[in-house]
C-alpha cells in the first residue's frame, strides 16, 4: 500500500469506524467509576424529595417574618418537626433538615435573638421569603434523564446516580488489550542492558497510557525481530480485541511487523498519517470466530509510539467502551515563545502549558524521552504553518488533569 499518507482526522474516522461499543453489562456503581454509561440514566427519585432548609435558623411562616415568635419544636435532617408551623410559631431547624409543614421561610439564627422559647428579629427577614429554602425536586425530579449515554462515571457522576436511586449501572464491557514489544535491542530488565540494546520502556509506556481507562491489558515481549516470534507473540494475543504494537511497522529491512500481520491472517487498513512524529502508524484487522481484532502499529521511535497511541489508541479504547466523545480535547491559547515555521506534516511539538501560556521544549526529537515527561500539553502546528511570536493564538492537546483518559 503505497498511497499518500492520510489526515489526521480522517485516518482517526476510518479507525473508529471500524468498531462499535462492546456488549452491555451491569455493573455496581463503585465498580462502574472510569466506565461509560451505555444508556441514558433516569432518575428513580426526586432529590431532594421534600423542600429542606438551606441554613441553620428558624422556620416560620411566610406571613409572619417580623415576628416575635414562640419556638414550639425542632426539625433536624433525619427528624423532620411532626406538627404544623402556625403564625407566630417558629421551629429551630438545621442545614438539610424537612422544612415543617406550614412553613414557608428560614430566618437565619444570626439574624435572631432568643430568651428561652421566645424568638424576636434583630436583623433583616429573608427576601424573597424562600431565600434559604432548597424546593422539593431542586437537584432532579423523578424520571428525568440525569445523565446521558456515553458520560464517563467519575466521582461525582457516581455520587449523583446513586443520588439518583442506582446501585447498578448499564456499561460497555471493558476491551481486552495486548502490548507487544518488537526489536532485538530491547533489554526486559532495564538494570541490566548493554550498550547495543535499550530498555524496553516503550510497552510499559504503553500500557500505562491504555490503563489510564478502564481495560484488561497485559504486555507481551521484548519479542525478537523475526517473522516467527512476532506470529507467536499475535497468537498469544489472539484472544484481545486491541493488539498493539512497538517497532517495527516502518518499511525497513528488520521491520517485520506488516508481514508477520498478513501471514497471520491480518488485513492492512491504512499505513501512514501525515503527522509529525508518528508518520509509520498502521491499522490492520483479523476476523476471529466472528469478532473483528484490530491491530494498531505504533512507531519504535517512544515520542512517536506516545503521540500515535494518544491520537489512535485511546480514542480507539474509548469509542470501544462507549464514550460520548472519542477523541481527545483541544483547546486554544496563546505562545509564550516564538515557533518556526512547521513543514508538508501536521507536527505535535510538546510543550508546558501555565493555564495562560505556552512554551514549547527545545528538544523535539522523536526520541528525547525527557522533553515528553517534562510536558503537560501537545502544541498542534498545522501543515505549512508559518512561523509564529509570542502572543499568538496556537491550539493544545492537554495530557493531564483528565486529558489522557
Amino acid at each position: 500500500m503505497s498511497s499518500a499518507p492520510l489526515p489526521l482526522e480522517e485516518a482517526q474516522a476510518r479507525l473508529l469506524a471500524l468498531t462499535a461499543p462492546l456488549s452491555i453489562e451491569h455493573v455496581d456503581v463503585e465498580g462502574a467509576l472510569g466506565r461509560y454509561l451505555a444508556e441514558p440514566l433516569q432518575a428513580r427519585r426526586t432529590q431532594p424529595a421534600a423542600a429542606l432548609s438551606a441554613m441553620d435558623g428558624y422556620a416560620v411562616t411566610a406571613g409572619d417574618l417580623a415576628g416575635p415568635w414562640r419556638i414550639v419544636g425542632e426539625s433536624a435532617a433525619g427528624h423532620p418537626y411532626p406538627g404544623i408551623v402556625a403564625s407566630g410559631e417558629a421551629v429551630r431547624i438545621s442545614t438539610g433538615a424537612i422544612l415543617p409543614r406550614g412553613a414557608e421561610a428560614v430566618i437565619l439564627q444570626e439574624d435572631l435573638d432568643r430568651r428561652d422559647r421566645d424568638l424576636v428579629m434583630t436583623g433583616e427577614p429573608p427576601e424573597p421569603a424562600h431565600k434559604h429554602i432548597r424546593p422539593c425536586g431542586m437537584d432532579f425530579a423523578e424520571g428525568a434523564e440525569v445523565l446521558p449515554a456515553g458520560t464517563r462515571i467519575g466521582p461525582a457522576q457516581a455520587a449523583l446516580a446513586m443520588s439518583a436511586g442506582h446501585k447498578h449501572l448499564p456499561v460497555h464491557r471493558m476491551p481486552r488489550i495486548a502490548v507487544i514489544d518488537s526489536g532485538d535491542e530491547l533489554a526486559s530488565d532495564p538494570e541490566l542492558c548493554g550498550p547495543h540494546q535499550i530498555p524496553a520502556s516503550n510497552g510499559a509506556m504503553l500500557l500505562a497510557l491504555a490503563r489510564s481507562l478502564t481495560v484488561e491489558a497485559n504486555r507481551i515481549g521484548p519479542v525478537a525481530d523475526t517473522i516467527a516470534a512476532l506470529t507467536a507473540a499475535f497468537d498469544a494475543a489472539s484472544t484481545a480485541d486491541v493488539i498493539v504494537t512497538s517497532g517495527g511497522a516502518s518499511v525497513g529491512d528488520h521491520d517485520l511487523v506488516r508481514p508477520a500481520l498478513e501471514g497471520w491472517g491480518a488485513s492492512l487498513d491504512f499505513w501512514r498519517v501525515a503527522i509529525k512524529p508518528g508518520k509509520p502508524i498502521l491499522v490492520a484487522t483479523r476476523q476471529r470466530d466472528g469478532h473483528r481484532q484490530i491491530i494498531l502499529g505504533l512507531p519504535g521511535n517512544p515520542v512517536s509510539s506516545f503521540v500515535t497511541a494518544y491520537h489512535f489508541l485511546l480514542p480507539l479504547l474509548r469509542r470501544m467502551l462507549g464514550a460520548g466523545e472519542a477523541l481527545p480535547m483541544r483547546i486554544t491559547t496563546r505562545l509564550g515563545t516564538p515557533v518556526r515555521a512547521n513543514g508538508p506534516r501536521r507536527e505535535f511539538l510538546r510543550g508546558w502549558w501555565d493555564g495562560e501560556t505556552v512554551v514549547p521544549h527545545a528538544i523535539q526529537d522523536s526520541g528525547a524521552l525527557a522533553s515528553l515527561a517534562a510536558s503537560n500539553v501537545l502544541i498542534d502546528r498545522p501543515a505549512r504553518a508559518p512561523a509564529a511570536e509570542p502572543g499568538d493564538e496556537v491550539r493544545i492537546f492537554l495530557l493531564r488533569n483528565g486529558g489522557i483518559a
